[in-house]
């Protein structure tokens, strides 16, 4: 993955910038925008148009899509999405990455996995990002309800968009996209055969939204319910280590 190459011994440079929109999200902030000048000089009303450019800052907030430091370690998975850990839990992963497709690819096994789950709020950053590097072997799009993302059955019953990688060592991770409330677009960024690095942009849910993990058999979560994770540089996991991590909410 290009990008300038960093590590904890204080090699790299790095400084703060603006974080910039991403291209799907500035029509809808330029448009929120020239609304709210069109009401504040067109018809003069400073109450609401102040209102609307208010409404357009969060808009271009929403989109935007900072660069992240990736780990580039093959034993770590990280995290999608941005957000809170709301939900982990032993489930069997979705049919939809288990079945034969017909395409030659072995799906993920059957029996009960640990998924960790991922709320995103309006304010955190919704573009998600590869949790290992490989290929994309499957993305399965399924339309579905709106019902609220932080509750368990958004996993089986919201829109949703299946996404399969796998690594030339064979090791593969599937994670799930769910529309929310809000949401109501998934948009990806990738297709079936494209090579992703570990932290790779593949897109984003629109306005609330939450991301499901599958984690292999025989691997454990790094992270606590509670915990507010950050796309492409909290390690979600190691490949084949189980070990209990207990933490304390002050």
């Amino acid at each position: 993955m290009a990008g300038n190459l960093i590590d904890n011994q204080g090699k790299g440079d790095v400084s703060w910038s603006w974080p910039p929109i991403h291209p799907e999200g500035r029509k809808y902030g330029l448009i929120a925008l020239g609304v709210a000048l069109l009401v504040l000089w067109g018809f003069g009303w400073t109450f609401i148009g102040t209102a609307l450019l208010f409404l357009a800052v969060g808009v271009f907030a929403f989109f935007r899509d900072p660069e992240r430091s990736v780990p580039q370690d093959e034993r770590m998975i990280v995290s999608p999405a941005d957000g809170l850990v709301s939900l982990i839990t032993e489930v069997e992963p979705p049919r939809e990455l288990q079945i034969d497709d017909g395409s030659g690819t072995a799906g993920l096994p059957s029996g009960p996995v640990t998924r960790v789950s991922i709320f995103m709020s309006v304010f955190d950053v919704h573009v998600n990002r590869a949790p290992i590097g490989g290929s994309v072997r499957r993305l399965v799009y399924i339309p579905g309800k709106f019902v609220n993302a932080d509750l368990d059955k958004a996993s089986e019953e919201n829109e949703r968009q299946h996404i399969l990688i796998e690594r030339s060592d064979g090791q593969k991770i599937g994670f799930t996209q769910i529309a929310g409330l809000v949401a109501r677009r998934i948009v990806p960024f990738v297709k079936p055969g494209d090579m992703l690095g570990v932290g790779q942009r593949v897109g984003l849910i629109r306005f609330g939204s939450r991301v499901d993990v599958y984690l292999p058999a025989g691997t454990s979560p790094k992270v606590l319910l509670g915990q507010t994770v950050v796309a492409g540089e909290t390690v979600l996991a190691e490949f084949g280590e189980q070990r209990l991590i207990e933490g304390i909410a002050q």
